[in-house]
């Protein structure tokens, strides 16, 4: 059944209705009292938004958070750190009064972290797990604990264990003493939720021309309309509490290009860091609760640092890098979460065209390692999580260690999406492979004015590498579609492989299951497996072993040994089997005119790679176009 759109309408007015909870300060103070978290401060908020969402920890220890799982991948280290920060200053440490600042390469995910904080608290605010009141008509959606007289506080944390800091704003305070005679208990309470459309615990401020912009933006003015009715400008009254810092109290404010910014409004950023007050006009310093997020580039940054005038609120700064995502199976994730949001849906991609894509720009962003035999290919599969020959997981915590800036620098996802764009939408163009994408990436590269000489050659040498990459994984679609029943044959390879690799490691002769024979283990099959993947004479037993030891650790957590058990030989025997057709393949593939027998196979090719591996006819005749060129060459 589809949407109703009238009773969801309908829904939609009964939980605005349900959010519209107003009472008296008696009556937020009974809610505060039965669930304290009700008037927690502003970080609080966003690490108990994060941490609600859930939080998973994996093997080796990495923690990942289910609030950014669906749009931010592959920097769970940044990640890690941002919500650290949540962590301490939920705890009223020192770090709450510190801006934090996030760094790195554009297209890195620095805006889009600090939109879902945003919107998340758009969200939480309007649970019943992240409910926030305020004193109803306060500008600054002033906590109303902060009715509670100084001298009174100490008495109400040992009697109920409720923490009160802050004081009233001005027009509160006014307010509070004209409005309701002192009376803090009948001061009127209500529920609200934070939205930045709305101004209301969310704000955002854009640095412009310093000579324009007006203090205002950010911490209020004059209302020069109320001045004749209440005759003083240092009546609460006639101020507008209206900077980006008064409707981001309790919540959130982004500061967009923080060290763009004039030093007029870095000073009122001291203060509010240190003292957490805002300086405004005529008045005292008003207290405010809000995380300050901001982000940067790298080569501001470092101006930035290298600014003696600066040193006050680099003190005042906590600094997370958010480097480009190292990993090729997020970074697909990345263009598939982008392509997605598009409203194309008649152009089909072709599988491995993205991931195609991703290798070359991860590659872009690998420094050179100076372990032996450690290629930048080598590198990238080992940052993926593949099994590498000759290497282990402590290489992989070396080779982090060793490159301290990888991922500040490389190509962006944003320019690959552009590119790919540009692919998806040519006249005519009804599916796109990866060498498609390659091409239009390449073109791409003398349209990009930052790229020089020296890095243009460089780039197009990754690009070469991503086709090699590309060149190996078609030739594997084609060998699985045409060896009829792929897993069967594999499977049966390699149990005949395991037999004579136990027999040769126990010595022991196998026994022919016709004749009953006893036969020595078959020496060249298991060299013609292992010679696929480049293993040496001199490395055979060490790497039979391996397999044996594998074989009896699943076997002792009651799994079965498969030939997707372990990687490399699983590539052996992909390899081995391919080797074996490759003759059938590249006659069948190359032919220009096909017999009727070679049409068939072809035909039974294509049917198994669209209905199987996700092509459609038009990019699986393409991909066995593709592979016979290559087999011929």
């Amino acid at each position: 059944m589809g949407l109703d759109l009238i009773q969801r309408l309908e829904q939609h007015r009964a939980e605005e209705q349900r959010l519209a909870w107003t009472g008296t300060f008696a009556d937020y103070f009974d809610l505060v009292r039965q669930n304290p978290s009700v008037a927690r401060l502003a970080h609080a908020r966003v690490f108990d938004m994060i941490t609600d969402a859930g939080v998973t920890t994996d093997a080796h220890g990495q923690r990942s958070y289910d609030f950014f799982a669906d749009d931010i991948y592959g920097i769970e280290s940044a990640l890690d750190q941002i919500v650290e920060y949540f962590h301490s200053a939920a705890q009223r440490l020192e770090v709450r009064k510190r801006i934090l600042l996030l760094m790195g390469p554009v297209g890195g995910g620095k805006s889009t972290i600090v939109g879902m904080l945003k919107r998340g608290l758009e969200r939480y605010t309007r649970s019943d797990a992240g409910a926030v009141y305020a004193i109803a008509g306060c500008p600054m959606h002033e906590e109303p604990l902060h009715l509670v007289p100084t001298e009174l506080r100490a008495e109400v944390e040992r009697e109920y264990g409720i923490y009160i800091e802050g004081e009233l704003c001005p027009r509160c305070r006014y307010s509070l003493e004209h409005e309701y005679g002192g009376r803090a208990e009948d001061v009127r309470v209500e529920r609200i939720a934070f939205s930045e459309k709305n101004r209301r615990g969310i704000g955002t401020f854009t640095p412009s021309d310093p000579k324009s912009q007006d203090i205002a933006e950010l911490v209020g003015g004059i209302d020069l309309s109320t001045i004749g009715e209440v005759g003083s400008e240092s009546d609460a009254r006639a101020y507008r509490f209206d900077g980006e810092l008064n409707v981001s109290n309790r919540g959130l404010m982004e500061f967009i290009e923080l060290l763009k910014t004039d030093e007029r409004f870095l000073y009122v950023l001291l203060s509010l860091s240190q003292e957490q007050n805002i300086k405004t006009g005529r008045f005292s310093m008003i207290y405010a609760d809000e995380v300050v997020v901001s982000h940067t580039n790298e080569h501001e940054y470092r101006s930035f640092v290298g600014n003696k005038k600066s040193e006050a609120l680099q003190d005042r700064i906590i600094l997370v890098k958010v480097p480009y995502n190292l990993r090729v199976s997020d970074e697909v994730r990345i263009y598939d979460k982008l392509l997605k949001q598009s409203s194309l849906r008649d152009v089909h991609t072709a599988p491995h065209t993205l991931r195609t894509a991703a290798t070359f720009a991860v590659l872009s962003r690998l420094e050179e390692s100076k372990k032996a035999g450690m290629s930048l290919t080598k590198k990238l599969r080992l940052y993926d999580g593949e099994s590498v020959d000759g290497f282990t997981p402590k290489d992989l915590r070396e080779l982090r260690d060793e490159a301290t800036r990888e991922g500040m620098d490389g190509i962006s996802p944003r320019y690959v999406i552009n590119r790919l764009s540009s692919a998806l939408v040519k006249d005519g163009v009804t599916c796109i492979n990866a060498i498609d994408a390659l091409r239009s990436l390449r073109d791409g590269l003398g349209q990009h004015t930052s790229i020089g000489r020296d890095q243009h050659e460089h780039l197009l040498n990754l690009l070469a590498e991503a086709r090699r990459e590309y060149d190996e994984l078609a030739k594997r679609e084609v060998q699985r579609a045409f060896v009829y029943a792929f897993d069967e044959s594999a499977k049966t390879l390699l149990d005949n492989y395991l037999d004579n690799v136990e027999g040769f490691c126990n010595k022991t002769k196998l026994k022919d299951p016709i004749t009953e024979e006893e036969l020595e283990p078959d020496e060249k099959l298991m060299r013609s497996i292992e010679e696929q993947i480049g293993v040496a004479d001199n490395g055979k037993r060490a790497f039979r072993e391996e397999i044996l030891i594998r074989i009896s650790s699943l076997a002792r957590r009651g799994q079965t040994f498969q030939y997707s058990s372990h990687e490399r030989l699983k590539e052996a025997i992909e390899k081995k089997l391919f080797a074996d057709l490759r003759d059938v393949v590249k006659i069948t593939t190359s032919s220009k005119t096909p017999d009727a027998d070679q049409l068939r196979r072809v035909n039974d090719v294509v049917d198994r790679l669209v209905q199987d591996q996700g092509y459609c006819p038009v990019c699986a005749n393409e991909l066995l176009r593709y592979v016979g060129s290559l087999l011929n060459r």
